[in-house]
């Protein structure tokens, strides 16, 4: 195999996420048209569905701007085909944020793929690339919630609304929490290109209990209540009201039974 026939196949968007932006899409309508009969069942598909579709391109953004920024090793590793078992740490990646979603609608952070760091040059670049996954959360929550701040919601059905809404949320506690300056998520690899070597030492032991740190952090109920209270605020802002985020994730949740589609009043 030659070697540019080699690089194309290492950015060929895989079949196994093409299968699940499918389901997403299938899911979508279902909840849209109001075909399911259980529409919680549909609503979890299509939120799960997408959570995952933004997980995975959150990989590829940190893949691609670490591609440009000189790391050519990525396309090898598998991490431009937006294939979710290629990532270092599946578990991680996927389906521990997939099981916060489904346990406490926090939109966990992921990670990782492997980035050979020695072959980038450049603090801007190292920052960039840590960057570019929060960002591309950042940009889900804008999509997600346009149809609120461009009051655009006239004929969109209400179940599909409140799913929107949850994604939403979802997307917009993942991006505070990755860019949280903690050792181990984004927000502290976008400044540890610009500590001291002395510092980036004595950090390092930690970084593998940042985000283990985070969650227990919000199990403490004053803590929970700010975090919280930071987002609602957020989706506020951004048209979204606690009434969509709240019916979002009693539909998401359809095994605690399918609650009665209620009318929304501002």
């Amino acid at each position: 195999m030659s070697t540019a026939t080699s690089r194309r196949g290492d950015s060929r968007i895989s079949p196994v996420f093409l299968g699940i932006a499918a389901i997403t899409a299938v899911a979508g309508w279902a909840v849209w048209t109001d075909f399911a009969s259980q529409p919680g069942f549909a609503v979890f598909l299509f939120v799960t569905g997408a959570w995952i579709v933004s997980l995975c391109l959150h990989e590829y953004a940190h893949a691609r701007t670490a591609l440009h920024s000189g790391d050519i090793s990525i396309g090898a590793k598998g991490y431009l085909t937006l294939n979710p078992l290629k990532y270092t740490h599946a578990l991680l990646s996927i389906v521990l944020p997939v099981l916060f979603v489904i346990m406490g609608g926090i939109g966990l952070p992921g990670g990782a793929v492997f980035i050979e760091r020695g072959r980038i040059q450049g603090r801007w670049k190292h920052s960039l690339i840590s960057a570019a996954g929060p960002l591309t959360n950042v940009l889900f929550a804008i999509v997600c919630t346009a149809p609120f701040w461009l009051d655009l919601l006239d004929g969109v059905p209400d179940t599909f609304r409140y799913a929107l809404a949850f994604l939403a949320l979802l997307q917009v506690t993942a991006a505070i929490l990755n860019f949280l300056p903690v050792p181990g998520l984004d927000g502290y690899g976008v400044i540890e290109p610009w500590l001291s070597y002395k510092v980036k030492r004595q950090v390092e032991p930690f970084a593998q209990f940042g985000l283990i740190a985070v969650f227990a952090l919000l199990w403490i109920p004053s803590v929970n209540q700010v975090f919280f209270d930071v987002v609602d605020a957020l989706l506020r802002a951004l048209g979204v009201h606690d009434w969509d985020t709240y019916w979002g994730q009693r539909f998401y949740r359809f095994w605690q039974g399918t609650p009665e589609i209620p009318v929304f009043t501002q």
